[in-house]
């Protein structure tokens, strides 16, 4: 059942004209009212109509795109490329199929992600891309999956890019998924094919997807050659940050200092793992290699070298793009799985005998 305007002002304990006055800010309202109209407004998930243009239509000519970091090349590049693709390419003239993508930045809070949802719901947004990796909370799967669905049943097209399916959730147009198992197995493959058998792993936040399938197969390329002591005390988690692959680095030394390679979450982790290893004398790779994940543009440049997984980060925000304006059909089934591939470079080489 719809919420109406009527219904906030039941809850809240005012006049209708009140729940107005407090939702278009354009007439003084006591604190103490305004605070209980607003959340009744959340109580109830109240949606108040968006720009005047959009009324007579379903959706509005806007598309959200969520990310975690903007300042991350891998939300920014996905986010470019499905900009790019919603926006119309150059030269097509005034508008016409085109909409007006806005990137909203979470920061990886779940808070803002509903948010942002909530906002783009109010504006009645033609469609939302969600990047990266989710959150894996019970509470927050359950409020996500109602959000999507009050966004699709108005006419919302929600497309996943890099996130996997949302359980419980049928609201989503397509799930296109990196393959974050096969790329963390392949890459610790290529480690031990050199003869690596004390590998450290550094790895994201233990409560996103991404960190937990990256590290699965790591783990499950470990077990398969037989080793399966120390995988726990050889991985440590932290945030996807650069220092945070510094002091993980010290801390795997500290507790193996006869490491002879270090995994890390993604390249920019594996830069500070390499900042790291650096300060403590050690030279990459004679005496420890160091792997990425991601395969962002400064790995190449990176000295050595960086070895890394390659994911087709432009290719994916830009069909993701496409699926969102209804211009490519879904793949079977919704989900789609993107491959990841092992890039070996100069960073990894065989052990020191």
């Amino acid at each position: 059942m719809t919420v109406t305007l009527s219904d906030v002002a039941a809850r809240a304990r005012v006049s209708p004209a009140t729940v107005s006055r407090v939702l278009n800010g354009n007439y003084p309202v006591a604190a103490s009212t305004r605070e209980r109209v607003l959340r009744a407004v959340d109580e109830l998930d109240y949606v108040l109509n968006g720009p005047a243009s959009s009324l007579a239509a379903a959706t509005s000519d806007l598309v959200g795109i969520l990310v975690n970091d903007i300042a991350d090349p891998f939300f920014g590049i996905m986010a470019g490329a499905a900009q790019t693709e919603i926006g119309g390419q150059e030269g097509t003239g005034r508008a016409g199929g085109e909409k007006l993508a806005v990137v909203c930045n979470t920061n990886g809070s779940p808070d803002r992600e509903l948010t942002y949802l909530t906002l783009l719901q109010r504006q009645r947004a033609a469609a939302v891309v969600l990047t990266g990796g989710a959150l894996e909370d019970p509470a927050h799967i359950a409020a996500m999956s109602s959000k999507l669905a009050k966004l699709a049943d108005a006419g919302t097209r929600v497309v996943l890019c890099g996130r996997p399916p949302l359980q419980g959730s049928d609201s989503i147009v397509a799930a296109l998924t990196f393959d974050n198992r096969g790329g963390g197995r392949r890459l610790t493959e290529h480690l031990l094919s050199l003869g690596h058998r004390r590998i450290g792993y550094v790895a994201g936040p233990t409560e996103r997807t991404t960190t937990r399938h990256r590290l699965e197969g790591h783990r499950a390329a470990l077990t398969a050659a037989g080793i399966t002591e120390d995988q726990d005390r050889l991985t440590v988690h932290g945030p996807y940050a650069r220092q945070s692959g510094y002091d993980a680095t010290l801390e795997l030394l500290r507790r193996d200092p006869a490491l002879t390679a270090i995994v890390a979450a993604n390249d920019t982790v594996a830069l500070g793992a390499c900042a790291a290893l650096r300060d403590q004398g050690l030279r990459i790779p004679e005496d420890i290699s160091v792997a990425g994940f991601d395969d962002l543009p400064f790995s190449v440049d990176a000295v050595p070298a960086l070895t890394t997984v390659r994911l087709p980060l432009y290719e994916a925000g830009a069909r993701a793009g496409r699926l969102a304006l209804g211009r490519e059909a879904a793949p079977p089934g919704g989900i789609a799985t993107i491959g990841a591939e092992l890039m070996a470079r100069e960073s990894t080489g065989r052990p020191k005998s």
